[in-house]
This record gives structure tokens, sequence and C-alpha cells, in this order.
């Protein structure tokens, strides 16, 4: 079995709401068992045009224990607390 990441690309637009968010995705990760491989610290470009606010990556033991934490009800609070305070873009994507 090979693991898998959650890769998401955020954009904070308010950051005191999205304090919420992360103390409640951080119960969601314990509960799930995912290991933060990064997790919104300093980002440089070294090439192309991306420039991404927010990078947070998750380590999962699977694919579907990646989409299991992403379907519970501990990150759909999470998630309800993220409303109007961040654009969140994420993937799920296997590893080797």
């Amino acid at each position: 079995m090979s693991s898998a990441y959650i890769i998401a690309n955020v954009e904070v637009t308010n950051p005191t709401q999205y304090e919420d968010y992360k103390k409640w995705s951080s119960e969601a990760m314990k509960v799930h068992g995912a290991e933060v491989c990064v997790r919104g610290g300093q980002v440089e470009v070294l090439e192309g045009d991306w420039h991404p606010e927010r990078i947070v990556i998750l380590k999962f033991p699977s694919v579907e224990q990646a989409k299991k934490f992403n379907d519970s009800p501990e990150y759909g609070k999470a998630r309800a607390a993220r409303q109007g305070a961040a654009i969140m873009r994420m993937i799920v994507v296997q590893g080797i």
C-alpha cells in the first residue's frame, strides 16, 4: 500500500476567523492520523508563475484514508468554520 498526500493551497481572506478553522482542522488531523509535513511555512517560488499564500501538505497511509479524513464529520466542522475565511484549493495525490 502506498502513501497519499493531501496538498492544499490556501488564500486566507479573514485571518481571525481562519484561526477557528486551524483549531478544528488540527483536531481532525489528530483523529485521522495525518502526518503534517508542511503547514504554512515560508514559500519561495523557484519556477513558473505560481504564488501560493499558504501551503499545507498532509501525509496519510493511503488515498482511502486521506478521503476518509476529508469526508469526516471532524473535518466537516473545520470546513464549516472556514466558510468566508479562506479560498481553499485541495487535492489528494498518491505517493510512492
